[in-house]
């Protein structure tokens, strides 16, 4: 993929974005920014799929929408609340940790800072960057395995983690596109663009990807 291609891959992206689930994460942001809120759904989202970590999201912030109301608990009502998220004990363990450590260090407030937040117990740079991005609305980018392996897929890209896609990503990819690159390829990455055998037959970009990696397509 030339890199000017991408004003076209992404438009087009948008164009077929409504047709596919919104992302868990960005659902909730787009209700009312909270920054503790995005923050407690990622963590509760790791090997955990949307509509589980929506309904367990639901329940936790019922019963404590704030870090001083979530000490409130205890790591046994949070795991039975966040049940059946992968790892859920470990997950209201963390949760604890994080929230202790937003009542101590940060007055209960959520940090709007990279450093500061990665700081937190079990939080990543793909949390961090929904949280700044999402709870925030600062810039960022958020690269999970979709942006991660697709962008690699287009040959936009070609790196070997993560983090290096990111900030490949952060010095090619026009900045306008930071927030939206993770809610269109994650939706897309979701729907056509899979891992395994991805539905190039119907792909909108088609004519853009390099194919990187595909050996078998629908």
């Amino acid at each position: 993929m030339k890199d000017s291609d991408i004003h076209e891959v992404i438009e087009r992206l948008r164009g077929v974005y409504s047709l596919w689930k919104e992302p868990i994460v960005t659902k909730l942001s787009r209700k009312r920014r909270d920054p503790f809120k995005v923050l407690i759904s990622c963590i509760l989202s790791l090997r955990t799929q949307d509509k589980t970590t929506a309904e367990a999201t639901r329940r936790l912030m019922e019963k404590a929408s704030t870090p001083y109301e979530m000490l409130k608990l205890t790591e046994e009502e949070i795991s039975r609340l966040i049940y059946p998220v992968g790892f859920y004990n470990t997950k209201a363990k963390n949760i604890k940790e994080i929230c202790k450590a937003l009542v101590e260090r940060y007055d209960g407030e959520v940090p709007s800072d990279m450093n500061e937040l990665l700081k937190l117990k079990g939080v990543g740079r793909k949390t961090t960057n929904l949280v700044l991005t999402k709870g925030f609305g600062l810039p960022g980018i958020c690269v999970d395995t979709h942006v991660h392996r697709i962008t690699n897929r287009w040959g936009y890209v070609d790196t070997k983690t993560p983090k290096e896609t990111e900030m490949v990503l952060r010095k090619k990819l026009p900045k306008e596109y930071w927030i939206e690159i993770n809610d269109l390829l994650v939706a897309f990455g979701q729907n056509l663009c899979r891992p395994i055998s991805p539905f190039c037959s119907r792909c909108p970009v088609k004519e853009f990807c390099e194919q990187r990696g595909v050996t078998n397509t629908r």
